[in-house]
């Protein structure tokens, strides 16, 4: 079902010498294009047809070779994930869109994630939401993406090295929370974080097995509802309580 498109033209591009910000904006497009391609092939499980306009923008906005190693720039744009380093991956280009999609992002909204990585979620989140607050616990990964994306121009995103399971509870409650990590359960410390009528989506289940993106639901009473959206594959989430 996920297909991955080669991008010739780019991988000679890269032989031929350095890229420029023009050089990626044939992949680009052609990534935008696939990741349309997929949500219409997977709407029967995430009961999305398409991702909105304001999250694709942002998607087609957000610069993904800046956030990916160096040895790593020539496959950008194709849709999957990459090594960033530490044993982490900067994910599918498509999961990045449906996971936002399924928040419903609005611009007065403030967002966490949970698993900063090298920092593209948190960059297109911030494309479409007043704050993001970004979490990272291993600090070396948090470092270089706090310094990132300040230098790429980020304002409205604030991080911070930490264990992601316990939240950011001084900054709470969130209208929506994102978490690029597999856990074995929804960690209730995010689910008190979470306002009422907020959304949280997180991938559970075993490590790299049986995984399932969720979608959990606050309502206004403050009752809980979960959905399964899609099988998935995700590192998996670190620190905090594994029972």
């Amino acid at each position: 079902m996920f297909r991955l498109l080669l991008f010739v033209p780019l991988l000679w591009l890269s032989m031929a010498g350095p890229l420029t910000a023009a050089d990626f904006d044939g992949p680009r497009q052609r990534l935008m294009e696939e990741i349309a391609d997929l949500a219409q092939e997977t709407a029967v499980e995430t009961g999305r047809r398409e991702f909105t306009p304001p999250v694709m923008a942002a998607l087609g906005r957000v610069p993904r070779h800046r956030f990916v190693p160096q040895d790593q720039v020539p496959h950008a744009y194709k849709n999957r994930p990459l090594p960033i380093g530490h044993g982490q991956t900067i994910s599918q280009p498509y999961i990045v869109a449906l996971m936002t999609d399924l928040i419903d992002p609005r611009p007065n909204q403030r967002v966490l994630e949970i698993g900063t990585g090298s920092g593209y979620q948190a960059a297109v989140l911030a494309e479409l939401v007043e704050r993001v607050y970004s979490i990272e616990i291993i600090e070396p990964l948090a470092q270089e993406a706090a310094k990132r994306l300040r230098e790429i121009g980020y304002a409205n995103i604030e991080t911070r090295a930490g264990d992601g399971y316990y939240g950011w509870e001084d900054a709470g409650p969130f209208d929506a929370i994102l978490v690029t990590a597999a856990a074995s359960h929804v960690p209730p410390p995010l689910i008190r974080q979470l306002k009422p009528g907020g959304r949280m989506v997180i991938p559970v289940g075993a490590h790299f097995m049986a995984q399932y993106l969720l979608l959990v639901e606050k309502k206004a009473d403050g009752a809980i509802t979960t959905r399964q959206i899609l099988p998935v594959s995700f590192v998996p989430l670190t620190g905090g309580d594994k029972s």
